[in-house]
């Protein structure tokens, strides 16, 4: 899978270089959440950005706001667990602004519950979406980014990639499996001007996160106050991190002064 044929990746890959012409960068997962909030720190770093999730009338609102900040910005919907559609994303991606030279592997999925209910139906959507889509964007983009001699692939993992947790064993493993592939394929292109990395925050304060704490009180009868200081509890810093966070060691991770830092497994939680 490619995101271009050979000769348009040779020739966009040619072009980002160039005096005046922005990095691109590609977010999944970009219509809320972390995905968001790194798409528009990403703008304001001065890349242009695609961003790509299921939720169109969310994506339009994101990339109306990068537009706003002066940059290129361009989004499209896409299940990052289709192969073809992947595939078809990033062809778009490379027509509207070029080949992707940083891509962020954001998009996921969380649950939660006891290892004897959990399916194998439902084992293999977690894994899909969580390891698989990254796996899917980052072979769609790679081959440019290799052309280009520049590139950074940026996977948001979580605290779960270094780290068993109760009742998470297939959320566990998926997050496992990507920090796993991060550290492999870093190897294989140190020497080509790409990195791959995996920045690993704890609880975030997000939706899906929300969503987490009204779990919890509903399966122990605790208040939304008292389930919610049980997430802040596994940060030593006893809080949520915030998007911001996030956004901020990925930004980092994008730019030219990281081009030392590869293969790692960045924990952010206090």
């Amino acid at each position: 899978m490619s995101a271009a044929p050979p000769q348009t990746q040779r020739k966009l890959a040619a072009k980002t270089g160039d005096a005046g012409r922005r990095r691109v960068a590609l977010v999944t997962g970009a219509s809320r959440g972390i995905g968001y909030v790194t798409a528009l720190a990403l703008a304001k770093a001065g890349f242009d950005v695609a961003v790509v999730a299921r939720d169109k009338v969310r994506l339009d609102d994101v990339r109306a706001k990068i537009a706003a900040l002066g940059v290129r910005a361009f989004a499209v919907q896409c299940d990052v667990t289709d192969p073809s559609g992947v595939d078809s994303a990033v062809h778009a991606v490379v027509a509207a602004l070029g080949p992707p030279a940083v891509v962020v592997n954001n998009a996921g999925m969380a649950r939660s519950r006891p290892f004897p209910q959990i399916t194998f139906a439902e084992w293999n959507e977690i894994l899909a979406v969580n390891a698989g889509g990254a796996f899917l964007m980052t072979h769609a983009c790679l081959p440019a980014m290799l052309e280009a001699g520049w590139g950074r692939v940026i996977n948001v993992a979580s605290t779960a990639a270094v780290q068993g947790f109760r009742y998470t064993a297939h959320y566990t493993a998926s997050k496992h499996a990507l920090l796993g592939m991060t550290r492999a394929l870093a190897l294989e292109v140190a020497t080509k001007g790409v990195t791959v990395n995996c920045v690993c925050p704890g609880f975030v304060d997000t939706e899906m996160t929300k969503q987490s704490i009204e779990n919890i009180a509903s399966a122990t009868g605790r208040s939304i106050d008292e389930s919610r200081r049980l997430l802040e509890a596994e940060s030593a810093q006893k809080r949520l991190i915030t998007p911001g966070e996030v956004a901020a060691a990925v930004v980092h991770l994008a730019s030219d002064d990281a081009r030392g830092i590869n293969g790692q497994a960045i924990v952010i939680n206090g």
